[in-house]
Formats: C-alpha cells, structure tokens, sequence
C-alpha cells in the first residue's frame, strides 16, 4: 500500500515541507519546499501567508498523512511563540483537511532517522540522503527536517506504534 506522507518542520519565517510516496519499503521524494514570510510584515500577515499556502500545498499534492515537528526545546526564546502559533495556524489546516498528523520531537525524529537522539544535523542529512537524493532538490536545512519528519511518520506507520497520532 502506498502511502502520501507530508513532513512539516513549522517556523514563521521558513516553513520547510516535504511530501515522500512510501510502500513500506522505497521512498520517493514527490515535493519538498519551504513557505518563506517576509519579515517585515506583521505577526498576523505572516500566519495568514502561513495558513493560506499550507492549505494550498496540502489540496494540491493531497497527502494521506502528515508528521509535523513539536517545539521541544528553544534556545531563543524570542522565537518560541511565533514559531508555536505558525505550527497552531499548520496544525489547522491539517485538521481542517482532514489529514491524520503525528507530531514528533526532534529528539524522536533524530532516533528515528540515524539511531541516535543526539545526532547532529549533518548526521540527519546524510541518512536522509539514504532515502531520497536530496541534494538535487534542496539544502536548505527545514526542507531537509521536513522530509525527515515524513519519513518518520511513515517509519512509525510501519511500525503500528503510531507515537503522537491525533
């Protein structure tokens, strides 16, 4: 059975997404991108942009499933709440679309991924080069955690664990 997974890393001025066609075994890479907001609009027209294009990517490439990032830990704390209210403004639309959403830590994603919570960006780059040749397509770094987070999703589907369903 093929599966449509799209992996979202929030943020309110990159939101990185990637959308991965799985059957258990192989894992495409259909689509991946970011949404960028201008930052010198305000908070609110930013969300607005936020919700807008996410529910314009999510009816265009009709994912099956989603896995989004939670906030587990922010150094910068002037960037916790824009970031929580950018997921929330996601998480809505992906409610509203009907599409069941996992929600993982990045520590869970990092295990998931290289077998190692610890493990560093570079190490989650090259094992997610394992699955999709992702250097073709992006390196910007929330597209590369997205699709991460889609293979995640799809790896706990797999597994019937189903962490952090809705």
């Amino acid at each position: 059975m093929f599966m449509r997974i799209l992996g979202i890393d929030p943020g309110i001025g990159i939101t990185g997404y990637g959308l991965i066609e799985t059957d258990g075994n192989e894992v495409e890479l259909i689509s991946c991108g970011s949404i960028q907001t201008d930052k010198s609009k305000s908070c609110q027209e930013r969300l607005l942009e936020i919700y807008n294009d996410m529910k314009e990517l999510c009816a265009k490439l009709k994912p099956d499933f989603a896995g989004i990032e939670q906030l587990f830990f922010f150094k910068n704390q002037k960037t916790i709440i824009p970031v929580a209210e950018a997921r929330g403004v996601i998480l809505a639309v992906l409610q509203e679309m009907g599409i069941k959403t996992g929600e993982y830590t990045p520590l869970v994603v990092k295990q998931v991924i290289t077998g190692h919570g610890r493990a560093t960006k570079e190490e989650v780059h090259s094992m997610v080069k394992r699955y999709v040749d992702v250097d073709k397509y992006t390196k910007l770094d929330d597209t590369v955690d997205a699709i991460a987070i889609a293979i995640c999703h799809a790896r706990n589907i797999e597994s019937g664990a189903l962490i952090g369903k809705n």
